[in-house]
């Protein structure tokens, strides 16, 4: 995620990153150039002889479709948003849960084996769980000092299921030594149910992509919009044309790619969310309040 200064407003209009929508779109801005200019050349040295007025029915259709085209836009970008913002919850969720999972246990835990095997295992979820997000292999540190508490993780099966069911593991054996009480594991078991409950909200942003049939009808909606223009304005415009549909078309694609982008937040995009530097504030958490 690009860290930035949401006040410096102007210096956006002059900076263009790596990322920007422009240089994906600009080979298409190019050929649309191009077009227009071809359609602007036949239409008025060509076909001169035709009026503005032959074109008034194309402008109105295309004055309409345009508010048409604006909703389904706005459309589009809201319900990306609202996945990306939910995937950010979801992760503060994660956050707030595995501190107040080491805050409980801090006071509990007085064998500094048992403390080193939290320290390892809380934070060990957000890392697993990130991989797992980017369909990454997942590499658990908690597993690289035998504590002789759980079983050992199988890297072909769901890893974030597997820290979890050791987290479980080892607070049971805790509870069977009469380190835990009953009470206090009801206490802590709202935490570590919630882990997962965070896991299968994530899956289910990243595995339930916008529909395919509404995705490629508003791709196709813009292209035969944009293509059209040079035909129904060319009159009004003359050669003006060829700068302005190009900038249209930037200014639609853009919003489509912005929400292409931001619909599956969890991973390595400019836009999405900042998991591994979150995963990093739950390590540095867990180790300040066990240590």
């Amino acid at each position: 995620m690009i860290a930035y200064n949401p006040k410096d407003w102007f210096v956006f209009i002059f900076r263009f990153p790596k990322v920007d929508t422009f240089r994906k779109l600009l080979p298409l801005m190019l050929a649309i150039v191009l077009y227009s200019a071809v359609v602007a050349y036949v239409e008025v040295e060509i076909f001169h002889f035709l009026e503005a007025k032959h074109t008034q029915n194309l402008t109105m259709v295309h004055s309409l479709l345009g508010v048409l085209i604006s909703l389904l836009l706005v459309f589009r970008t809201n319900t990306a948003y609202d996945r990306w913002w939910e995937g950010r919850k979801l992760w503060g969720s994660l956050v707030n849960n595995s501190r107040n999972l080491a805050l409980k246990l801090a006071p509990i835990l007085t064998d500094e084996e048992d403390r080193l095997f939290f320290r390892r295992a809380i934070p060990s979820y957000a890392f697993a769980l990130r991989d797992h997000l980017r369909n990454e292999q997942t590499r658990v540190e908690l597993f690289d000092v035998d504590l002789n508490t759980a079983s050992k993780p199988d890297s072909d099966k769901h890893l974030p299921n597997q820290v979890a069911k050791t987290l479980f593991e080892k607070i049971h054996q805790l509870h069977q030594g009469g380190v835990v009480s009953g009470a206090q594991l009801v206490f802590m078991n709202e935490e570590l149910r919630s882990f997962t409950d965070i896991c299968g909200a994530c899956e289910r942003i990243r595995n339930t992509p916008i529909p395919y049939s509404y995705s490629i009808f508003l791709k196709k909606f813009i292209f035969f919009y944009v293509m059209t223009l040079p035909i129904s304005y060319v009159f009004s415009l003359s050669y003006y044309i060829v700068p302005i549909v190009p900038f249209i078309f930037y200014a639609m694609a853009s919003l489509e790619l912005i929400a292409e982008e931001i619909e599956e937040p969890f991973g390595r995009d400019a836009n999405d969310l900042p998991i591994s530097k979150i995963c990093d504030k739950i390590n540095t958490h867990i180790q300040e309040i066990l240590d």
